[in-house]
């Protein structure tokens, strides 16, 4: 089982829109992606989490992110229940959906809880050097929140641009708002450097460790 700041497996797969190999099909192209997996074809939490990740699919792409599907599925279900998703609900399914009948990329990523033959609700977040930045899991009875993860990504990218981390619900935390922390000094003369920062309204601190910034 692969974890965070693992480079994804190199892979082939079978998709909705073709043969891929990833992670090269979006880092060759500069882009992160979002794989996440779904339990099965034709299930009605499934059906409204494509729903509402086609409706924010742009706001992904905006942050350079590319979302991808999976299910232990063959690949004429996963068109068969896009066709039905776009004539019912009126959505056109515009992200890759791969097939992963035999399910080995999902028992690779411990996408297949114990016990299960279909996978859980997994999310991989994967840069634009294929390297694995968050992971997340839900169990199939419970749709997940891709606001939440559009709200991971942009901080991972915002962490990595600015060198800083990111509070809780962040950019609307209870104590910071949008504000960003500067990690903690690792020595006394880096808190030294802190504390006059902080005498000179240039960094805002609850105390030495805990330090923020307006970016």
């Amino acid at each position: 089982m692969v974890v965070i700041g693992e480079k994804f497996p190199e892979v082939e797969v079978k998709t909705t829109q073709g043969k891929i190999k990833l992670p090269d099909y979006f880092t060759k192209k500069g882009k992160w992606f979002v794989l996440f997996s779904h339990p099965a074809d034709f299930t009605p939490v499934c059906t409204t989490e494509f729903y509402a990740m086609q409706k924010r699919v742009e706001k992904f792409r905006e942050l350079g992110v590319e979302p991808i599907g999976l299910s232990i599925d063959q690949v004429f279900a996963h068109i068969k229940w896009i066709e039905w998703i776009k004539e019912k609900l009126g959505e056109e399914i515009t992200f890759p959906v791969i097939a992963d009948d035999r399910g080995e990329l999902a028992e690779k990523l411990g996408m297949i809880p114990s016990g299960e033959t279909q996978t859980a609700r997994a999310v991989f977040v994967v840069d634009d050097k294929g390297t694995i930045r968050a992971i997340i899991y839900y169990p199939a009875e419970v749709g997940r929140d891709w606001d939440e993860v559009l709200r991971l990504v942009r901080a991972l990218k915002t962490s990595d641009k600015h060198g800083v981390a990111l509070p809780h619900k962040w950019p609307n935390n209870e104590l910071i708002g949008d504000k960003v922390i500067i990690p903690p000094a690792s020595t006394i003369e880096e808190k030294k450097k802190r504390e006059k920062a902080a005498k000179k309204g240039e960094i805002e601190c609850f105390d030495w460790w805990f330090c923020y910034k307006k970016l």
